[in-house]
C-alpha cells in the first residue's frame, strides 16, 4: 500500500507542475495581447490626433486666406474712399469698411483659437508619439521574451510528461482511473496531505479514529470531506513527495 501511495503521490506532483506550466504558457500570450490592445489603442488615438492637425492646419490656411483677401479689400476701399465725392457714396464705403473691419476681427479670433488647438493637439500628438514608439520597443522585446519562455516551458513540460508517464505505466489501471477521475472532478488535485489531523486541500479535520487508520498506512484512504485521496504527511517516506504538493 505504501508504494500504491507513493506513485501516486508522484503523479500528482507531476501534475501540479504540469498545471503550473500550461498555467504559464496561458499567462505569456495574454500579457502580450494586453499590451498589444494598448499599443493599438494608442496608435489609434494617435492617427485620430494627426487626422485632426490635418483638419485644423487646413482650416487655419483657410482663415488667414480669408483674413489676406479681406485686407486687400480693406485696401482698395480705403483708396476708393479717398476719390469719393458724393455724401451718400462715402457713408457707404465706411459702413463698407466697418463691415470689412468686424468680419476680419471675428476671423482673427477664430484664426488664434485654431493655432492655440492645433498647438495643444501637435504638443499631445508628439508626447503620445513617443510614447506609442516606447510601448512598440516594450511590446517588441516583451513578445521576443515570452516566445524564448515559451519554448522552455514547452521543453520541460515535453519532459515531466515523459516522466509522469512512466510512473502511470506501473499504477494499477483500476487506481490510475479513480486517480485520474478524482483529479478532473476536484480541479486537478486528487491527492492531498492530512497533517496534524487537517486535509490540507480542504482543510477540514479528520475524525480522530480515521486519522489514526490513515498514520498505520494499512489502506488507501479518502477524506470524507472532500473525498481526495489523504495520506499521512508527516510520514517520513512521503516528505519528499508532500513536499512538492504543498
Amino acid at each position: 500500500m505504501k508504494e500504491k501511495m507513493r506513485l501516486l503521490i508522484a503523479l500528482q506532483d507531476f501534475d501540479t507542475r504540469m498545471g503550473h506550466i500550461l498555467a504559464k504558457k496561458e499567462e505569456g500570450p495574454k500579457k502580450i495581447q494586453r499590451l498589444e490592445q494598448r499599443l493599438t489603442d494608442l496608435e489609434t488615438q494617435l492617427a485620430e490626433e494627426k487626422g485632426q492637425i490635418e483638419t485644423f492646419t487646413c482650416d487655419r490656411r483657410e482663415t488667414e486666406q480669408r483674413i489676406e483677401e479681406i485686407e486687400n479689400k480693406l485696401k482698395k476701399a480705403n483708396i476708393k474712399l479717398s476719390s469719393i465725392k458724393s455724401n451718400k457714396e462715402y457713408h457707404a464705403a465706411l459702413k463698407e469698411i466697418d463691415e470689412l473691419k468686424k468680419a476680419k476681427f471675428v476671423l482673427e479670433e477664430s484664426a488664434i483659437d485654431v493655432m492655440e488647438r492645433l498647438e495643444a493637439l501637435e504638443a499631445r500628438c508628439a508626447v503620445n508619439s513617443e510614447e506609442a514608439k516606447e510601448l512598440r520597443r516594450q511590446f517588441e522585446m516583451d513578445r521576443d521574451a515570452v516566445t524564448l519562455s515559451l519554448k522552455a516551458l514547452d521543453q520541460d513540460l515535453h519532459t515531466l510528461e515523459q516522466e509522469r508517464l512512466g510512473v502511470s505505466q506501473v499504477v494499477d489501471m483500476g487506481l490510475l482511473k479513480r486517480y485520474d477521475t478524482l483529479r478532473e472532478r476536484k480541479g486537478g488535485i486528487a491527492v492531498s496531505q492530512v497533517i496534524q489531523g487537517v486535509c490540507q486541500t480542504c482543510h477540514l479535520r479528520i475524525p480522530p479514529q480515521e486519522f489514526n487508520e490513515l498514520i498505520r498506512g494499512d489502506k488507501l484512504m479518502t477524506c470524507p470531506n472532500c473525498t481526495r485521496i489523504i495520506y499521512w504527511g508527516d510520514d517520513e517516506r512521503y516528505k519528499r513527495e508532500g513536499s512538492e504538493l504543498k
